[in-house]
């Protein structure tokens, strides 16, 4: 491109800008004389505009594209429900169902259980926030960082090489063989979740600190002057004070559960049976070219997502109704 071409571009760019700020001023212009009832209604529009728009072309637009992919082939053909068909009969899918649904029932409970558990025992010590700091520390690295990390302490050498994978190292030291840990099934998939708890258990035990001490230190006392142990402090004042903060707790980690993608492409790629339906999908769309495919587990995947969502919003729906 000459010098005179780039010119000419911006020119442009500045005429089409020039042209679109006018557009604009009339705009408000006119809305500005308009009688005050329509005035509100166009500026109310005025203003959701940019996020509907951003709205359509973003979500709703890419989820109907991805519906009607669903119901094709390779070559863009209505093929109706051969997708849907090949889902729930090939046997390696059938797997990675399997897989993502111990994925979801494993970690948000885990994750929560130990993070609530943390929240407990270390509040108001004396070193809570240093103790706080090291769980939560995981969660400032990406699933990709997290799961090069854990591929080391995993890691096997063969032919009697000294180990560098820790877990491996540690079975030495105890007598044993080392183990091919990711690539022996069903116990990789135990190892990849033990990953993700590890993430977010910093996440849960962060907001439910935050709703523990958010509940009335008289409440507590009342309960303590009745005669009641921790325990039943605890199970009758604590867990009821923070019931809304566990239920976006455990839908936010089962959400991300769900979409899980990075933990297991970086450390297996999916094989060795411990693929799940973001790995793929991701797979049948953009390795095996099969759009279609990828699509319907896409689909899927929303649907399951879907119900949570729902839950989540009737919880809180119903906080603000008794606030």
């Amino acid at each position: 491109m000459t010098t005179a071409d780039l010119i000419g571009k911006i020119i442009q760019l500045i005429g089409g800008l020039a042209v679109f700020a006018a557009v604009i001023g009339l705009l408000l212009f006119f809305l500005d004389k308009a009688p005050k009832r329509g005035r509100d209604i166009w500026q109310v529009l005025a203003f959701l505009a940019p996020a509907m728009i951003l709205l359509i072309v973003g979500l709703i637009y890419p989820a109907v594209r991805t519906t009607l992919l669903s119901f094709t082939d390779r070559n863009g053909n209505w093929n109706g429900w051969d997708n849907l068909i090949w889902m729930f009969t090939q046997p390696t899918i059938l797997r990675t169902l399997l897989n993502t649904i111990v994925w979801v029932l494993l970690v948000p409970t885990i994750s929560t259980t130990v993070g609530l558990a943390y929240a407990v025992f270390i509040d108001k010590s004396r070193g809570e926030k240093f103790y706080k700091a090291l769980v939560f520390m995981p969660m400032a690295i990406s699933f990709v960082g997290a799961g090069i990390i854990w591929k080391f302490v995993y890691d096997y050498r063969t032919g009697g090489k000294e180990q560098i994978g820790l877990l491996n190292q540690i079975v030495v030291w105890f007598g044993g063989e080392p183990v091919q840990w990711l690539q022996t099934s069903p116990i990789n998939t135990f190892l990849l979740i033990v990953v993700m708890i590890w993430i977010q258990t910093g996440f849960a035990m962060v907001v439910l600190s935050a709703a523990i001490k958010a509940i009335p230190t008289e409440q507590l006392e009342a309960a303590e002057l009745d005669g009641t142990n921790a325990w039943q402090r605890f199970r009758n004042v604590t867990l009821p004070g923070i019931r809304g903060a566990l239920v976006v707790v455990v839908t936010t980690i089962s959400i991300a559960t769900l979409k899980v993608f990075d933990i297991v492409r970086t450390m297996t790629a999916g094989n060795f049976d411990t693929s799940v339906i973001a790995n793929e999908m991701y797979t049948q769309a953009f390795r095996a070219n099969e759009p279609g495919r990828g699509s319907v587990l896409a689909l899927v995947l929303f649907i399951l997502v879907l119900p949570i969502v729902i839950y989540n919003i009737r919880v809180l729906r119903k906080q603000r109704e008794i606030r």
